[in-house]
């Protein structure tokens, strides 16, 4: 597939210098921002089915890649991370 976008191939060397020069430039705050607003865009345009749909879709196929059991490991691994575990006193 031919790249018709002006500047460098993605995932070039020439193209990771110009991400740092941008990310030197702007700084992180700069891309917490352009997130931040591309996420309200994307919630004010599609809306909250929008985000139901894509969560079924991925845990779906997680489902499918992992198990069923996946879940159920998971669950339990957080589980034990919210416990808390009492200390003997001597």
């Amino acid at each position: 597939m031919a790249n018709n976008k002006r500047g460098p191939e993605p995932g070039s060397q020439k193209a990771k210098h110009g991400g740092q020069a941008v990310r030197e430039k702007y700084g992180p705050e700069f891309y917490s921002k352009i997130g931040k607003k591309g996420g309200e865009t994307v919630r004010e345009k599609r809306g909250p089915q929008f985000y139901a749909e894509i969560g079924k879709k991925g845990g779906e196929s997680t489902k499918r890649q992992q198990g069923s059991e996946f879940y159920s490991k998971i669950g339990k691994k957080g589980g034990e991370r919210g416990r808390v575990v009492p200390q003997n006193k001597e």
